[in-house]
């Protein structure tokens, strides 16, 4: 997709404005000519999510999977599957060393990315590294630092930063639509164990790395980088402390890591962004609420409210008017009976109509993209690095049982804030 037709589907007619919220999208950028240029690409843990991103990657004419490296035989075979001409390594080491890879896509479990990470840079090959890019804050920092010191091409699997609706809700957001945003509430609720299938029960942590603390953090570093992303993204600001609680309530079934947590991470102005996930109940779904004084934005849904509804037609509002004067004519004691429910607003959508993908096939373009022309989107590294720092900082407040504050030492210069809110308020433009 070129960045017109991007563009288009974002449903923004100037691209100034956008590129101006949104920098990394230069990775689409028409100014040099890549049609007929391939980004050769290995891929490491070619399992459930590694082939989610080959599925993408298999249809773009500007990516080429050269090589897949994995230990588990039913991976290496579905991956070939999806790119039957791709060699096969077992180390991943000897992957790196093949001439015809000039990218690496790291899908492995979790405590194996930095590593990875690290040696790719150092065999002078651009990386994708899945979420959470580091096992702690010190392991991302040093994975963004080494980044930066050799210039290779870094992205993570941020999917949201290319989904239409997260763009398009983003320019409303920054452009004062919503007015002061004072609060972004952010959810993520599944009813499922999250295990899977395990052929022989030395596999066991190897298959299900996700449930133990030695490969994972669980709900933090699968689920909450996403949204945590949206929230700084949305705040353009860094919050200051973090505290929650974590427990395993439900899926008492041997695992390490919870199956129930609450964050709430804090701002030097007073506004939070909320974090919680269950995974015994599926009801609400995922979502983050963005909340500002003037409307509300959900991305997921793709829907925007705005707080002053709009009258009821004609009849349907003369039959309301009556009933309610009705009702007050009984004597109830002031107005604190009325329920304070959620409005019946049914908003507008962002983009006209849900997107049929979730970001990862522009996310994936955008990498190639990258590669080929050996240019670093901009932001889009730096956005990556604060979204799993965060989960990681906020796990380890689940862990201590105790409020945190970021560590200064881990700060980039990027949403280095120079707290200025995002919108002026009216007194203050008097």
């Amino acid at each position: 997709m070129n960045r017109r037709d991007f563009l288009k589907n974002v449903g923004i007619t100037g691209s100034g404005v956008m590129l101006a919220a949104t920098p990394w999208l230069s990775a689409f950028s028409e100014k040099k000519q890549t049609v007929g240029e391939k980004a050769r690409l290995g891929i490491i843990g070619p399992g459930s999510r590694g082939q989610i991103l080959m599925s993408f990657l298999c249809q773009n004419p500007k990516a080429e999977i050269t090589a897949i490296c994995d230990i588990y035989q039913p991976s290496i075979d579905a991956a070939l599957q999806l790119a039957p001409k791709a060699k096969v390594y077992r180390d991943y080491r000897k992957l790196l060393e093949d001439k015809d890879v000039e990218a690496v896509i790291i899908a492995t479990p979790l405590d194996t990315h930095f590593q990875i990470a690290m040696d790719t840079f150092d065999a002078g090959k651009h990386v994708f590294c899945e979420k959470s890019i580091g096992y702690d804050i010190d392991q991302c920092f040093k994975m963004y630092n080494k980044h930066k010191e050799t210039g290779l091409v870094f992205f993570a699997g941020q999917q949201r930063l290319f989904d239409p609706r997260y763009i398009k809700a983003m320019e409303m957001i920054h452009s004062g639509v919503f007015g002061d945003i004072e609060g972004i509430r952010t959810f993520w609720f599944r009813n499922g164990d999250w295990r899977r299938p395990v052929p022989s029960p030395e596999l066991e942590r190897q298959i299900n790395w996700r449930l133990y603390r030695e490969h994972s953090k669980g709900l933090m570093t699968e689920l909450a980088c996403h949204q945590l992303q949206i929230g700084t993204w949305a705040l353009r600001r860094l919050p200051d402390t973090v505290m929650g609680h974590g427990a395993i309530t439900f899926w008492k079934d041997g695992r390490e890591v919870y199956d129930n947590v609450s964050c709430i991470y804090i701002v030097d102005n007073g506004v939070k962004i909320n974090f919680d996930s269950v995974i015994s109940n599926k009801f609400y779904g995922l979502e983050e609420q963005i909340l500002g004084h003037l409307g509300t934005i959900e991305p997921e849904k793709g829907k925007y409210y705005f707080e002053e509804v709009a009258p009821a037609p004609g009849i349907l509002q003369m039959v309301t008017e009556i009933e309610q004067n009705l009702f007050d004519t009984l004597p109830f004691a002031g107005t604190s009976w009325a329920p304070e429910t959620a409005q019946p607003n049914k908003g507008e959508y962002i983009t006209g109509k849900r997107p049929d993908g979730d970001g990862t096939d522009l996310l994936s373009a955008a990498f190639a993209e990258a590669v080929i022309t050996r240019k670093q989107p901009e932001n889009i590294a730096e956005e990556c690095y604060y979204a799993s720092a965060l989960a990681l900082w906020g796990d380890m407040a689940l862990q201590e049982g105790r409020m945190l504050t970021f560590p200064d030492e881990y700060k980039l210069d990027y949403l280095n804030h120079s707290r200025k809110p995002l919108i002026e308020k009216e007194e203050e433009k008097v």
